[in-house]
């Protein structure tokens, strides 16, 4: 693969960064519903919440194949944007597993450890309990947060990926962890900042409650999301602190060792991504990555208006994966011919 030419082109008027991404979060409005919540259980003793969509192709339901979306800091499966791919997929013979980070669903998780960028292990589970029930062919989507933890997922396991895992499309990775916390600690960036810390404070209030290590005097000293992640992240998954996290958390390191077809759309101006958030080198001459820089989409937005209600990057995930997993199909149908032969 290679750096991709892109096709999306912003609305009239909507081509700002942040612009793209307050109207795609605060504007639009997704009329789908998943139909229905599974919880299952993680080795340590806590739970993660999946909400399931299934195909409804030319009204028939029943598919070998499914999506697993992970979202970004502080969403969950009921944010607009994973409703939308959600239902984009569906529309297009697709099962949906929509997953919450831990805390996320609407019900706190048990241990006081958090979710976090890097915590792959949860995205792991999730990934063996959907293989376990019988699909053919899965394909990973991730937005932000749960971008750089797709990514960093499949790096870390490189050519030993389960091979039923055939593609995966990312969206406004921040996949310099440490870079990207200086960009969105701008103070053009003030309002972001504040309704993400505005619902972890409270989390960690909750946390506090349950778990008697866990206290909330730090909070008063948190302005920033690299104050909250070195005060609260990083001590509570076993990092030193936040540089130590945002090492370990980063996926840019691992992008040389991803074996499925990847495509990666981070927009140009997207508000909450360094330069060093476009790994254009990595993707030069990759045999599976595909880097995509648009000028617009700011971050998660991509506006557009369709009729069916379809943003740019639900449609350029869904061709991206039908295309990974038709040409899955066809390496697998010439693996088997040879051996025949």
């Amino acid at each position: 693969m290679f750096i991709a030419s892109s096709t999306y082109t912003p609305p009239p008027l909507l081509s700002g960064g942040h612009t793209q991404t307050l109207f795609a979060s605060l504007v639009r409005r997704v009329d789908f519903h998943y139909d229905g919540r599974e919880r299952i259980d993680t080795p340590d003793d806590d739970f993660l919440d999946l909400d399931w969509a299934t195909a409804r192709t030319n009204g028939t339901s029943g598919t070998d194949r499914v999506a697993i979306l992970t979202h970004g800091l502080e969403g969950s499966a009921d944010g607009t944007y994973m409703r939308g791919m959600a239902r984009a997929l569906v529309r297009r013979g697709w099962d949906v597993c929509a997953w919450n980070l831990r805390g996320c669903s609407g019900d706190m998780n048990r241990q006081a450890a958090t979710y976090h960028s890097g915590k792959t292990e949860d995205l792991a589970c999730v990934v063996n309990h959907v293989l376990d029930t019988g699909y053919a062919s899965v394909a990973l989507v991730g937005f932000s947060l749960g971008g750089n933890l797709t990514l960093k997922y499949l790096g870390e396991r490189g050519a030993a990926v389960d091979d039923r895992v055939g593609g995966a499309a990312v969206f406004s990775a921040p996949v310099d962890l440490k870079r990207s916390s200086h960009q969105i600690g701008r103070r053009s960036n003030w309002h972001y900042t504040q309704y993400f810390l505005r619902t972890l404070r409270e989390k960690i209030r909750q946390k506090a409650g349950q778990h008697g290590e866990v206290t909330t005097d730090a909070l008063r000293h948190v302005r920033t999301l690299r104050d909250f992640d070195d005060a609260y992240t990083a001590p509570l998954n076993g990092f030193r602190d936040a540089d130590a996290y945002y090492r370990a958390a980063s996926s840019k390191p691992l992008l040389s060792d991803l074996t499925v077809p990847t495509l990666l759309v981070n927009a140009a101006n997207d508000p909450f991504l360094s330069e060093t958030c476009y790994p254009r080198t990595a993707a030069e001459g990759h045999s599976a990555f595909t880097l995509e820089v648009p000028e617009s989409g700011g971050h998660v937005g991509f506006v557009s208006f369709t009729e069916m209600g379809d943003y740019w990057s639900e449609r350029r995930a869904a061709s991206f994966l039908a295309t990974a997993l038709r040409n899955e199909k066809k390496e697998k149908w010439r693996e088997a011919k040879k051996r025949v032969q």
